[in-house]
């Protein structure tokens, strides 16, 4: 049994979070026929209400809105051909408080406040409940009500601060800093959840004690490089971070490549996913799931003998990778490229299949009009990093299949992210993936602990944790070779292993701007990007939705115009 399971179904009442979009959100809808009012104080309506408010993480991770402000605009990932919000890379006049992604993201994250907001409001009216049950229960609502506000603090700066359950229209919002949400809301929650919560749960996906210690110091590392940030923000993040990777029993997988693998989602190295049920996303009873299948991927669709098919993924090409993240492996000693990038299509048309021509007959290639490949033989490669430079144009005239190397990449075609295929689609066309979209997992651990060692001077503890998820990426045989020391270690580094180990996994605006060098990096590693980034695209625009719904108006972000 897994929390997957109830939450794309649940009809639980979502009341209006403060002022955003009320007019959409102020009906109740009833559970049977039956009022929140009367089904919330109830132990069975107490359990629905808490399994909704993971509801509110879908609309956001694994989807293309939470992908577009995670991965875009990064030093990592720039324009595809494809997409409607490439403002969002470019920083230009398109990123402003109108932006769907940017109100709708603001108004999802309010709502799943509010949610959790009612259940701890309401909780003390449950009757019938074992108390150490629902103090469990509350703590996961607040684990979830923490992460909600610290994603709004990291897109948005200073928000709208309420502890208290929204249950009509409101007109009236603050504005408050993100010192005091990190003071009153996101810290408290969190303390209150890894208090309460137990190491693991029977339903699979549930919050648990490592997954609040492991957010906790997420946030205290993010504090610790802010000018409120408390004096041992960084030392009490070490501390949390090592307690999950220790204690737990989480541990690192033998194989990079196995993360990717679908059939080996609850593996070992995750300590929080959000789940995403099979059946819910063929049926189109969740029309969320991850869709990160669609949005990474080169348009092979159209190339010689190729088609669209289930296993090869629907090429949005939404997103692609900088020259700076084609150059980060040293595939000689490092198998993560191989691990996170597709190389090689195999010929799935046979309508499609190229012959060769009078001037390649001539030229020694093949004999003229013959097929230069048949259906299961290799049609595109992508040599790659290191194995480029021996794919001449020459080798490349005379090879049977099409290759590509970093010369001749474009926004159509490029290198393919492989960590989010889903091959088990309906059929190729279906959008929604049933993969889990992991949140949390050892590697991510290992090296923000790292970080929150590196803040404080110790570069042989953070060159530790760094070689112990090098050498797990290995090459056979290269474990000493991939090792650094303390000396190779500051903040580019860091960074820079991070892109190898996390790319495209969702993490990478927040680590630029949690380190206060997207500016810096955009500049220097995405040229799309770089002639319009400024300093103030560190945080997003308030969405004009909740400006104009504030009574008086509600304050604009610097820089941006309302």
């Amino acid at each position: 049994m897994n929390i997957r399971q109830y939450i794309t179904p649940l009809c639980v009442a979502i009341l209006c979070g403060l002022t955003t979009a009320c007019e959409s959100y102020l009906e109740e809808e009833l559970v049977s026929n039956v009022s929140a009012a009367t089904y919330y104080p109830t132990p069975a309506g107490f359990e629905d209400a808490v399994k909704a408010t993971y509801s509110f993480t879908k609309p956001y991770y694994g989807v293309e809105r939470g992908y577009t402000l995670t991965v875009f605009g990064t030093d990592t990932y720039t324009n595809g051909a494809d997409g409607s919000f490439k403002g969002i890379n470019l920083y230009d006049g398109q990123l402003n408080p109108s932006d769907n992604f940017i109100r709708d993201t603001w108004e999802d994250l309010y709502r799943g406040i509010n949610q959790a907001n009612a259940v701890v409001d309401r909780s003390v009216n449950v009757e019938g409940i074992d108390e150490e049950l629902r103090t469990s229960r509350i703590a996961e609502v607040r684990f979830l009500r923490a992460l909600y506000y610290f994603d709004l603090v990291r897109t948005y700066g200073d928000v709208h601060l309420t502890l208290e359950e929204t249950a009509g229209v409101e007109v009236e919002a603050n504005r408050t800093a993100a010192s005091e949400i990190y003071a009153q809301a996101i810290v408290p929650d969190l303390e209150f959840a890894i208090a309460n919560l137990p190491d693991s749960q029977d339903d699979y996906g549930r919050a648990t004690k490592p997954a609040a210690e492991f957010l906790l110091a997420k946030v205290l590392l993010t504090r610790s490089y802010t000018g409120y940030a408390g004096g041992d923000d960084a030392a009490r993040a070490e501390e949390l971070f090592t307690n999950v990777i220790e204690n737990y029993g989480f541990r690192l997988l033998d194989n990079y490549a196995d993360l990717w693998d679908i059939s080996n989602e609850r593996n070992a190295e995750v300590v929080f996913a959000i789940q995403n049920s099979k059946t819910q996303v063929d049926e189109g009873l969740d029309n969320n799931g991850n869709r990160g299948h669609l949005y990474f991927l080169m348009e092979y669709d159209n190339q010689p003998g190729l088609t669209r098919d289930i296993e090869n993924g629907r090429p949005w090409k939404r997103f692609r990778p900088t020259p700076y993240t084609f150059q980060l492996w040293d595939r000689s000693i490092d198998t993560r490229y191989d691990g996170s990038f597709k190389s090689v299509w195999f010929a799935n048309n046979a309508g499609s299949v190229p012959k060769y021509t009078a001037e390649e007959a001539a030229a020694g290639y093949g004999t003229e009009g013959a097929n230069k490949f048949g259906v299961g033989d290799t049609a595109f490669y992508i040599p790659g990093p290191q194995l480029e430079e021996a794919w001449t144009q020459e080798r490349q005239a005379a090879t049977r299949y099409q290759v590509l190397t970093s010369d001749e990449f474009t926004e159509r075609l490029f290198p393919t992210l492989s960590k989010w295929l889903d091959p088990t689609r309906p059929n190729r066309q279906h959008t929604q993936g049933q993969r889990d979209y992991v949140l949390m997992r050892l590697g991510d651990a290992y090296l923000l602990r790292a970080e929150a060692r590196l803040r404080q001077g110790d570069q042989e503890g953070a060159a530790e944790d760094i070689n112990v998820i090098r050498v797990r990426a290995a090459v056979d045989g290269q474990e000493e070779a991939i090792q650094i020391t303390a000396a190779d270690v500051n903040l580019d580094f860091l960074l820079d292993e991070r892109a190898r180990e996390l790319v495209g996994e969702g993490h990478r605006w927040f680590d630029l701007t949690r380190t206060m060098t997207l500016v810096e990096r955009v500049r220097k590693y995405n040229e799309q990007a770089a002639p319009n980034i400024q300093d103030y695209h560190t945080v997003r625009p308030i969405p004009q939705t909740q400006i104009d719904r504030t009574l008086g108006g509600y304050p604009q972000n610097p820089g941006y115009t309302s």
